[in-house]
């Protein structure tokens, strides 16, 4: 017996996951496109009229990141708790739990379709913002780099989200009641440096401060922390994630009850 990687196990749950995406490509696609351009409308245009730069960036281009970012979070949980809560809700979880896959090999097919989702989603709304506002990414592999990162460990916790739901409506608790609220508080749509203290001192406790900090340094050669600083955050995040998923399949907390 072959003790090396199933490359034809994460395959299939990788394409039955992506098959699904498919099926409900309005949802999952033109949806988010459409909701950005509402945003470079009402933001771009009405606040974006009144403040024209913010750190020497326009400030159509300055919220480009932000709005990136808001929805590579939301969607990177949304696909990879859906993509594990339905296994468990129809009780195909115990025939992927028995299949000839180990737990990392079935985390990597199903966070691997939801951050590729995420990543395809990302850049559709870089397409689409370069419509409205014009744009010059100053580090493009840095860029793509978070892009990945991002994807990839919020995807992980959307898994962890996935598997701890008992209940659709548990499914999106926690992007509409945490990660939304703290995207728009984590500078998505203002630099944290214009806040007066002690809230510039209470964003630095916010988590996805560092994340679009350092996404809108990829942009724009500057951010509110530092480079450093936000991809070790973000890596902390993800190592966090693994170590969380690795005692759920250790224990097997609400997948074999």
């Amino acid at each position: 017996m072959s003790s090396g990687i199933n490359h034809h196990g994460i395959w299939a749950i990788y394409r039955f996951e992506m098959a699904r995406s498919l099926r409900t490509v309005w949802q999952s696609i033109a949806t988010p496109v459409i909701t950005t351009s509402l945003y470079f409308v009402v933001f771009g245009g009405a606040i974006g009229s009144r403040m024209s730069t913010v750190g020497g960036v326009g400030y159509g281009s300055f919220i480009v990141p932000g709005l990136i970012m808001l929805s590579l979070l939301t969607q990177s949980i949304s696909n990879a708790s859906i993509g594990i809560y339905f296994p468990k809700f129809t009780g195909t979880v115990f025939e992927l739990l028995s299949a000839p896959v180990t737990s990392m090999e079935m985390v990597a097919g199903f966070v691997g379709a939801a951050a590729s989702k995420s990543i395809v989603l990302g850049l559709l709304i870089l397409a689409t913002s370069t419509l409205f506002v014009p744009l010059h990414i100053a580090h493009p592999l840095a860029m793509i780099a978070f892009l990945v990162l991002t994807s990839v460990t919020f995807s992980l916790f959307g898994f962890i989200i996935g598997v701890w739901a008992n209940g659709f409506e548990q499914l999106s608790v926690v992007p509409a009641l945490l990660v939304t609220p703290l995207t728009f508080l984590g500078g998505a749509f203002y630099s944290i440096d214009m806040l007066p203290q002690p809230w510039r001192t209470v964003s630095l406790f916010n988590p996805v401060v560092y994340l679009i900090s350092g996404f809108r340094w990829s942009f724009f050669d500057k951010g509110d922390v530092s480079i450093a600083l936000s991809l070790g955050v973000t890596a902390a995040f993800m190592v966090a994630c693994l170590v969380a998923i690795a005692l759920i399949f250790r224990t097997g907390w609400r997948l074999k009850a």
